[in-house]
């Protein structure tokens, strides 16, 4: 193999690249005359390694992340490297099932900075040291020429799409997704605003604000914060409506009534797509102070966006509802054995209270007018209990007829004062209730902590009911 005319070949055309991406491809295509190796060329594009080149592979690898595999190593190092068996590689990416060697160089820019990799891989032997000169000696010269045009081609905005899709997906709450859907809204419609208008109930709303937002998107959010809801609704109802719209660009025309906010706040570029249902999603507000024509592919891009926004949304509020479905009793909504139990592992030994709190004659309802009187009692007893506790004490339905509030308290005597308030609403709905108060001691388990709640409990009805019992024990 003559090594000095593979160099010759792959680079005398080099100085005609128009481009980045011709160069890469021009380098391949002559490396592939000279080796039966699958080629490979990778570019850092924003946060990943991207093929913009290859050939003799049946597959390869579009993005590849740093540190991955044998190019994501020497992107991250900076160093050649050679593996003469790849089955001996544990991070080996596999184009063909025949590969047996594999040589990866970086390419860096005249400056001594990487922009990229150059990947070879063999099926049969292959004299990696003389590759391994050939290799670097390419790579150099087609770093010099990618520096020339302009540096690696810029992220596309399709890419742009696809890296947010995938935070949005990986957000996990209402806020970051919200935050992750308007950065990308700016970032792949190149247009300096986003704002998410979303339905109620109870009435239309402002969805988060990201980072530091520009001069016409704060004032677009004061604008929309000081118009009423029924014109907030007009936006959304005209999104859905009619669909994804966008202006024109053209000077001279006066928007239409809804959009008058906007227009008052400066923008004099906007793109408007509606977001999921019209009554549980929204509308994604992007525009500019600029006078500008937004082109259809943006309004498509714009679109894909809204549509994976409200599903990422919607599975959020869907997983939400299924958490509180499992955390809550269904018949008072109260907290269960779950959360409660996690709640008492938190108690502060002598600080943490827990009040048992038992229903009195609760069989005799429920033998006497039916399980349904029994449940409207239930639920009667907790909106009565809970309007009697201060902000911040926590009541729990923990079975039947019994609950468990737990209040943070200074002294004993306190959680008495409680569990006695406790008693003066329950007659107030016709009914009484007996409370068992204890508080957790140093080192003792909170299932120890609930037993003398109990325990104090039995002492109150033992004591005739409708009474408040503190353990000493």
């Amino acid at each position: 193999m003559d090594h000095e005319r593979v160099v010759r070949d792959a680079t005398v055309r080099l100085p005609m690249a128009s481009t980045a991406l011709e160069a890469c491809e021009w380098i391949v295509a002559a490396l592939a005359r000279h080796t039966p190796a699958a080629i490979s060329i990778l570019l850092h594009v924003h946060d990943r390694l991207r093929c913009v080149a290859a050939t003799g592979a049946w597959q390869v690898h579009a993005t590849v992340p740093p540190k991955a595999g044998l190019v994501g190593q020497v992107y991250a190092t900076g160093e050649p490297a050679a593996v003469a068996d790849v089955t001996a590689d544990p991070d080996h990416f596999p184009v063909r099932p025949d590969i047996a060697a594999e040589l990866c160089v970086p390419v860096l820019d005249p400056a001594g900075r990487l922009i990229g990799v150059l990947d070879l891989q063999w099926s049969g032997p292959v004299e990696l040291a003389r590759w391994q000169d050939t290799a670097e000696r390419l790579a150099h010269r087609l770093g010099a020429r990618i520096v020339a045009l302009g540096g690696p081609p810029a992220e596309s905005r399709g890419e742009k799409l696809l890296r947010h899709a995938t935070a949005m997906t990986a957000a996990a709450t209402e806020w970051e997704l919200l935050a992750a859907a308007i950065t990308a809204a700016r970032d792949v419609s190149a247009l300096s605003a986003a704002v998410l208008l979303l339905s109620g109930p109870p009435e239309p709303r402002l969805g988060a604000v990201t980072g530091t937002p520009g001069e016409l998107e704060s004032r677009i959010r004061a604008e929309l914060a000081e118009t009423g809801s029924a014109a907030l609704d007009r936006l959304i109802t005209r999104a859905h409506r009619h669909g994804a719209a966008y202006t024109l660009g053209e000077a001279g025309h006066p928007p239409t009534v809804d959009y008058l906010p906007l227009a008052r706040a400066g923008a004099r570029t906007l793109v408007a797509v509606p977001v999921g249902p019209p009554d549980a999603g929204g509308v994604l507000l992007v525009a500019d102070e600029r006078l500008l024509r937004p082109d259809p592919t943006t309004v498509n891009l714009m679109e894909l966006l809204a549509g994976q926004a409200w599903a990422c949304l919607d599975r959020l509020r869907t997983l939400a509802r299924l958490r509180e479905q499992a955390n809550s009793d269904p018949l008072t909504g109260l907290r269960h054995t779950g959360p409660f139990e996690q709640r008492i592992a938190t108690a502060t030994p002598g600080r943490t209270a827990l009040l048992a709190i038992d229903v009195d004659g609760f069989k005799d309802v429920n033998d006497t007018y039916g399980h349904q009187a029994g449940d409207r009692l239930l639920v009667e007893l907790a909106r009565a209990l809970e309007g009697a506790l201060r902000q911040g004490d926590e009541l729990y339905r923990i079975g039947g007829d019994e609950f468990v509030a737990v209040i943070e308290v200074n002294r004993p005597e306190e959680a008495v004062r409680i569990a006695e308030r406790l008693t003066e609403a329950a007659r107030r709905t016709g009914r009484t209730i007996s409370i068992g108060v204890a508080l957790p001691h140093p080192g003792e388990p909170p299932e120890r902590t609930l037993l003398r709640a109990d325990q104090a409990l039995y002492k109150a009805k033992h004591q005739g009911r409708d009474t408040v019992h503190l353990s000493t024990t």
